[in-house]
């Protein structure tokens, strides 16, 4: 596993905006905290989610972009990637592949966080199937495409794109976590980026008692001790 103190770039990568939010936006302030540099990429703009009646349709994506930068600004994440694909359509694509390798390319980092593309049959709500084709997707462009010069020429020859080689992956969400990072220090900045999403957090009135008993099981399944709160995440090794 890499030392924090040499990751300089982290890109993480999620299906709809305030995924990250809920599974990684204490670890993102963590490392925004220690100088690392993080950019985000959102695959869809959640044009499929809210839930308010009153609201046209057609506004929904755009309402979510502004949430999410908001968010993003609160867990020190000033660029965002958006990719634009349709919410709740998503398919492990060649189009969409080589659209992360896109990014990958120009944000070269030494760490991306992605959602899991295994299904977890102990909790359903974390394996949307934008949830899996995403992180399909994504590992996919990390191992094959984007190391290899030859995949997607368009982007080396138009584009002037090079290939890069993503030494380390992290899942989020993950059923089968073996790495944990204590968020307790920044509950309060990964609340904040969680609660910018009003347009679907505003009804629900437990959420931050929700949030907090799960930080607190996290932590104290690694043995953080009680009072402590984490996030957690499968760690591989894509070098």
């Amino acid at each position: 596993m890499l030392d924090d103190r040499d990751v300089e770039r982290v890109l993480v990568l999620a299906a709809h905006p305030d995924d990250i939010d809920y599974g990684a936006a204490g670890t993102v302030a963590t490392w925004t905290e220690a100088g690392v540099e993080v950019s985000y990429c959102l695959v869809t703009d959640g044009d499929a989610g809210g839930f308010d009646p009153a609201v046209p349709r057609s506004e929904i994506g755009g309402i979510r972009r502004a949430e999410q930068t908001a968010a993003a600004a609160h867990v020190g994440v000033k660029r965002l990637y958006w990719l634009g694909y349709p919410d709740g359509r998503l398919a492990a694509t060649l189009e969409l592949r080589r659209d992360i390798t896109r990014v990958i390319r120009q944000v070269r980092p030494q760490r991306m966080v992605i959602p899991s593309p295994e299904r977890d049959w102990t909790r359903l709500a974390p394996s949307h199937p934008d949830h899996l084709e995403a992180g399909e997707a994504a590992m996919r462009a990390i191992y094959p495409d984007a190391r290899n010069p030859f995949a997607h020429p368009e982007l080396l020859d138009a584009e002037g794109l090079r290939e890069w080689t993503v030494p380390e992956t992290w899942l989020s969400p993950t059923g089968d976590p073996d790495h944990a990072v204590e968020v307790s220090a920044v509950f309060e900045r990964k609340m904040a980026a969680l609660l910018s999403h009003t347009s679907q957090t505003s009804h629900l009135s437990g959420l931050r008692d929700e949030v907090t008993r799960m930080l607190g099981r996290n932590a104290l399944r690694f043995g953080l001790g009680a009072g402590r709160m984490a996030e957690v995440f499968r760690v591989v090794d894509t070098r």
